[in-house]
């Protein structure tokens, strides 16, 4: 089943390795991660920017992650990072720049 997420927030996720990286999310998904970090999933997640705005860029990743994935039940036991092929990485970057991040 394809989820129906809709965006608005940018959060820093670290993974267990110490590195980083950005993520567009939303308060459920923001809540995930906040559980991978309790089970030891990941090492931290922050939320960076709330309520950012609905452009193009974020609905064009809304509709790949909304294509591509579905949102975790809350008895997940590992914790599922988003590939982004490069033209969807773009529009995270394009994103995170409207929003003066990175």
């Amino acid at each position: 089943m394809k989820s129906h997420e809709v965006f608005t927030l940018i959060e820093e996720i670290t993974r267990l390795d110490g590195s980083k990286y950005m993520e567009v999310s939303n308060m459920v998904q923001n809540g995930r991660a906040e559980l991978a970090v309790e089970r030891g999933l990941i090492k931290q997640v922050r939320i960076l920017q709330l309520n950012i705005a609905h452009t193009p860029h974020v609905q064009a990743y809304e509709d790949y992650v909304n294509e591509h994935y579905t949102m975790p039940e809350e008895d997940f036991k590992t914790f599922q990072e988003w590939e982004k092929p490069a033209e969807v990485q773009d529009e995270v970057q394009a994103i995170l720049h409207e929003n003066h991040i990175g």
